[in-house]
């Protein structure tokens, strides 16, 4: 089984005399192995079917351990986007350059999208939520406040430098950031559903996806 994608916090071990900094240490590792028992029993049952019963019991821990660190479960599922998911949209939310190509922007982006999620088990929590959204809104919220809400804004920020540089052509697409990701959430749903009876090149599909859209390629 491969590893969980989810954060990891280095905790550094107080000296002897520092007995309240050796408490704080443990129950940092301590919530650190909640959020990666989690991770797996999200992705392995589902939010509707996960009961904190048995994030406690793959994480070696009292089910009232949870509680000293999440209020419920939807508290501790929070956690884990901002963990595993958040710190790869915020990447998408930081300023556009002041030098340098929109597309080599987009290009790594895409590079570090099939990296950190179609390749790992991240992709897994992103068709959780597209999955179970609708049945619970409160996490479709929450993921859409902290990931795609963000996504979207750097997003469009980086379609509009690029209109203005003339890198685009089609100044609609300032108005429908979610054409440019979609085939990233694309790539996530096939990988997830038929990836094992057709593997997806994500790579090569999403450099086509930025030939399109900046009108390049060879035309073959």
């Amino acid at each position: 089984m491969s590893r969980s994608p989810v954060k990891k916090r280095s905790t550094k071990r107080a000296s002897a005399s520092g007995s309240s900094g050796d408490r704080a240490a443990r129950a940092a590792d301590r919530r650190q192995a909640i959020i990666e028992a989690a991770f797996e029993t999200f992705i392995e049952q589902g939010y509707a079917a996960t009961r904190l019963d048995d994030v406690a019991k793959r994480a070696a821990v009292a089910k009232g351990t949870i509680y000293l660190h999440f209020k419920d479960k939807h508290a501790l599922f929070e956690e884990l986007v901002r963990n595993a998911i958040v710190p790869v949209a915020s990447r998408l939310a930081a300023p556009p350059p002041a030098t340098g190509s929109i597309r080599a922007v987009l290009e790594s982006f895409a590079a570090n999208f099939v990296r950190e999620v179609t390749s790992t088990r991240r992709g897994a929590i992103v068709r959780l939520v597209i999955a179970e959204g609708p049945r619970f809104p409160a996490i479709a919220d929450f993921y859409y406040r902290e990931v795609v809400s963000r996504g979207m804004a750097g997003m469009r920020a980086l379609i509009e430098l690029g209109i203005a540089r003339g890198e685009i052509k089609q100044v609609g697409l300032k108005d429908f950031p979610q054409i440019v990701v979609a085939p990233a959430m694309v790539a996530v749903i096939w990988q997830g559903l038929f990836g094992r009876f057709a593997p997806l090149d994500v790579a090569a599909m999403l450099r086509v996806h930025l030939d399109l859209i900046f009108g390049e390629g060879s035309g073959e």
